[in-house]
């Protein structure tokens, strides 16, 4: 047997396989950042993935930029994740909350007090969008606003976010919790010298600096629910939102493998972006990564069944995380173990709207 498809130990879970189906906002929750049964159904139809990694979950008010985003700061919320959870675990899967603040990648219309985004320096993110209310007052992309810089005090708090989010999560049901360090947000927003120009212990200047809120992040949630339930993802050489090259950008994220790797994560987990028709990560550095970090290793970014089984069994890593053919595939595992044909997703019901485009497609039914 093909080893993608093989179980795997994952701290105190079993997973059935190593396929995980990667985090994707589809925007579906209610105004009050609820889940409904239509979540519940959503994660229960791809309940066959080893491990699922829920959509990105707020962590707090402060830390949505996206509008019909759920969270994770309420008491309501965390009931409304519950029969997802369970659902999820009825079906024989597991299921990892995304915790998740955008920083700078916002706008006040996608937060009902109206506050501007924050984050590491008051720079505004450009070419890139979040998803709040245009002028006319529909839903759709717009450009993010200048953000606030925080200060020490409001960086203790939102670290303090995170850590409650996680332990809301684990009242809720979750397996555990993947941090989110990518894709230009929040955290992302400190590791990049060349935005972050702070002067504080946050600095952007040294790599200490520069990595310490992503270190103290993890280290808050692992002292709230344990190592073992604690994620946490990254996008090395990523450029999304706005992110730019900058000095010792290797060294960076090879520091922060050895210092991960002395917490006993559940796993690591690396989005290989696409910029300009090429993958951001390189399997040279994917091995010195792979050398300094001795825990689970993950990666997504554009696979399919031939290049995930060549990654794990070349070594470079332990699962693959799936994300656009789930869209459309709630039966992914059984279409690859099988080489069925894959369905294509609707580009216009990716986000926003009710069950069309989002429970609507149907396991395969033969040719």
């Amino acid at each position: 047997m093909s080893k993608l498809f093989e179980p795997f130990r994952l701290g105190p879970v079993t997973l059935s396989n190593r396929v995980v189906m990667a985090p994707m906002t589809r925007s579906r929750a209610t105004d009050a950042g609820k889940p409904d049964a239509q979540t519940a159904l959503y994660y229960e139809q791809r309940a066959t993935a080893g491990l699922i990694i829920s959509e990105g979950v707020s962590i707090s008010v402060q830390s949505q930029g996206y509008l019909f985003v759920p969270g994770l700061y309420t008491e309501a919320q965390v009931e409304a994740w519950r029969p997802v959870c369970d659902t999820v675990h009825a079906a024989g899967g597991r299921i990892f909350a995304q915790l998740w603040h955008v920083g700078r990648v916002s706008h006040p219309s996608t937060r009902a007090d109206g506050s501007a985004p924050v984050s590491s320096v008051a720079v505004r993110a450009n070419d890139t969008t979040c998803y709040g209310y245009r002028e006319d007052g529909t839903p759709g992309r717009i450009a993010p606003a200048k953000p606030v810089a925080l200060s020490i005090a409001q960086i203790q708090q939102t670290i303090q976010d995170y850590a409650q989010a996680a332990e809301n999560a684990m009242q809720a049901g979750f397996d555990g919790v993947e941090i989110h360090a990518a894709n230009g947000y929040l955290i992302e927003q400190f590791i990049n010298a060349g935005l972050n120009t702070r002067e504080d212990a946050y600095g952007g200047a040294t790599i200490e600096g520069r990595t310490r809120l992503a270190i103290e992040v993890c280290d808050a949630v692992i002292a709230r629910i344990g190592a073992q339930h604690t994620a946490i993802r990254f996008a090395p050489f990523g450029r999304f939102a706005d992110m730019h090259p900058f000095a010792q950008e290797t060294e960076t994220w090879l520091y922060l493998a050895k210092v991960l790797n002395r917490r006993g994560l559940a796993y690591v987990h690396f989005n290989d972006q696409l910029i300009g028709g090429e993958r951001c990560i390189g399997r040279e550095f994917l091995a010195r990564f792979r050398n300094a970090y001795a825990g689970t290793l993950m990666i997504a970014g554009g696979f399919e069944r031939a290049r995930a089984e060549a990654i794990i069994e070349d070594d470079l890593v332990d699962l693959v995380a799936f994300g656009i053919p789930y869209i459309a595939n709630p039966d992914l595992v059984a279409r690859m173990q099988n080489d069925w044909p894959l369905a294509e997703r609707d580009p216009a019901t990716v986000y926003g709207g009710a069950a069309a485009g989002y429970t609507t497609y149907p396991p395969y039914q033969g040719s």
